[in-house]
């Protein structure tokens, strides 16, 4: 099974929620305190030990709601001073490897131009 998800931005909540909120109780939190369209974006979450994150996002007619666990280590949170973050695909993918997606970049492509 292959489950594609798709929205303009990914939003990452940098404060850590009660993991036994559903899809209707992290709906609450994006409308009132993050005040953003829930069918706009994909919004991570992250527990307070931060081994667990839930990915909640709309998907053709209905949310979806992910949760990712790791066995060993934590995720790496944004920075704290922001309710939330926005991060890229790449990011996210990153992120759901475990890695840590705040400090690792894309390797830019170089140009050799001058040829003696």
């Amino acid at each position: 099974m292959q489950l594609s998800l798709q929205a303009p931005s990914i939003l990452v909540c940098t404060k850590p929620v009660n993991f036994c909120k559903g899809i209707d109780g992290l709906l609450d939190i994006v409308l009132s305190d993050l005040n953003v369209d829930p069918h706009a974006h994909i919004f991570i979450f992250y527990n307070r030990s931060r081994n667990k994150i839930k990915v909640l996002a709309w998907h053709k007619n209905g949310f979806v709601l992910l949760l990712k666990r790791l066995e060993k280590g934590r995720f790496f949170n944004a920075l704290a001073d922001a309710d939330m973050a926005t991060i890229t695909p790449r990011e996210l993918s990153w992120l759901l490897a475990g890695l840590n997606w705040i400090e690792m970049t894309e390797w830019g492509e170089l140009e050799y131009k001058d040829f003696h």
